[in-house]
């Protein structure tokens, strides 16, 4: 009866906390689970006193089974109403919940056009402070820019000054040089008369130079390699084309009113070696002497006729001499081939006058290519000061988008971070306090029934 009796309880034991673990118990499940688990304890310790006694025990244990069994009947009844009362309290949960969500959306529809309401009477008011804070930021950088128009205005008008002073200070300069290099013409025109004690030193042309068309070829070449190593490139040509048909050594292109001057190689040695050979006769040299004169007058008359064009070269021409020597005779002996020659108006030059020539030339391009970098520099200020108008009105019209772009953008995050926080209380906090009414009403609903 004992062995029935543990059985038959732990069967149950068993059984209860199988259903216990399945079923959501409430408390009073749980109480009368512990009531009935003591119960069983107290009968399984009767039990064990009662065994000391065979019929004594057989008759408290039929006893006890009738009263577990009286104990199971009635637990099972007390467990089927609280499973019919958890599920009626949990329809009424269910209906109570489906009222609360009304409850709530009609609220959040509510809020939610008292929130449209508000955000267009705050979007008025932003674009009106916009409007406001547009007219004082155009008018505060209108009357910056004017501020900066009126800096570099300044600025562009000291740096023109600048710039004359510079070209002013440069042309003087230039004028100078100009004067030295006259300066020094007439000291070289002085020096030229010492340049016959140089004539014994000469080497001897006639085993160099055999005939006229050699002597002129040298003296072109001659010619040539100082003009080159002067003269910038595009300055001058060689074997230059007239308008007559004839073709000149070299034509120097310089500006006006000078024009271009052209310099012809003229090499009359024959007649002069004989007239400075010694071992020749008086009547030879003297004879010699006539036909040198005759030679240089001619070279002048052909110089001058054929490469002094009225509209097309300078009203001048230069003769080229290659041979100081040939040079300095003239100048030291022959003082009325050199009237002739300045009536013709063809100047002649030695290598080493021509040197001082041409860099008088190269002084003069200079000079006008110098003139012409004022109006250059000039347009290049002009162009600059119509780019700074352009420059400053795109500068403003940037500005102004930029500014407008930018105030935009703040006061739309800021609008924007207060729908969110207003959103955010209406979730967190009203919705809260609604659901906790709405419950507790709940609440009070199932005490009452």
């Amino acid at each position: 009866m004992l062995e029935l009796v543990k059985k038959t309880s732990i069967s149950y034991s068993d059984k209860t906390v199988m259903n216990l673990s399945v079923e959501n118990l409430s408390q009073f499940e749980i109480a009368a689970v512990v009531l009935l688990f003591t119960i069983l304890i107290v009968i399984v310790v009767s039990v064990l006193h009662l065994n000391k006694s065979n019929t004594e025990a057989e008759s408290r244990a039929e006893q006890h089974a009738r009263a577990a069994q009286t104990l199971q009947e009635s637990f099972q009844r007390t467990r089927s109403e609280l499973i019919e009362s958890q599920n009626n309290t949990q329809a009424r949960m269910e209906r109570r919940f489906g009222e609360v969500q009304q409850a709530v959306e009609k609220r959040l529809g509510e809020m939610s056009h008292a929130s449209v309401e508000r955000f267009g009477e705050m979007q008025n008011s932003i674009e009106k402070r916009l409007g406001e804070m547009a007219k004082e930021s155009i008018q505060s950088f209108s009357k910056s820019n004017n501020e900066l128009h009126e800096i570099l205005q300044k600025r562009l008008n000291d740096i023109s000054g600048q710039v004359e002073h510079r070209l002013n200070k440069g042309f003087e300069k230039t004028t100078e040089t100009f004067t030295d290099v006259v300066k020094r013409l007439a000291l070289i025109d002085e020096a030229q008369k010492r340049i016959t004690e140089l004539s014994s030193n000469v080497v001897s042309l006639q085993e160099v130079l055999t005939d006229k068309r050699s002597r002129g070829a040298f003296g072109e070449v001659q010619m040539a390699g100082l003009i080159g190593n002067v003269m910038p490139e595009g300055s001058y040509e060689l074997q230059h084309g007239l308008s007559n048909g004839t073709r000149v050594d070299c034509m120097m292109f310089l500006p006006d009113p000078t024009g271009h001057i052209a310099i012809d190689s003229k090499f009359p040695l024959d007649s002069f070696q004989k007239m400075m050979d010694d071992e020749a006769t008086d009547l030879d040299r003297a004879q010699a002497e006539k036909q040198f004169r005759l030679d240089i007058k001619k070279h002048i008359k052909d110089i001058a006729s054929k490469y002094i064009i009225e509209n097309e070269t300078a009203d001048g021409a230069i003769m080229f001499i290659p041979a100081e020597a040939v040079f300095a005779e003239i100048h030291a002996h022959q003082p009325q081939l050199v009237d002739e020659a300045q009536r013709a108006r063809v100047w002649m030059v030695s290598p080493t006058t021509l040197m001082a020539v041409l860099t008088t030339a190269r002084a003069v391009l200079k000079d006008s290519a110098t003139r012409k970098q004022v109006h250059v520099i000039q347009d290049h200020l002009v162009s600059l000061a119509k780019d700074f108008d352009r420059f400053r009105v795109r500068m403003n019209n940037l500005s102004k988008h930029i500014q407008q772009a930018n105030k935009d953008v703040a006061d739309v995050h800021i609008s924007a971070n207060k729908i969110s926080s207003r959103f955010e209380k209406i979730e967190r906090v009203e919705l809260q306090e609604e659901d906790i009414e709405l419950l507790d009403s709940d609440t009070d609903l199932d005490n009452n029934s």
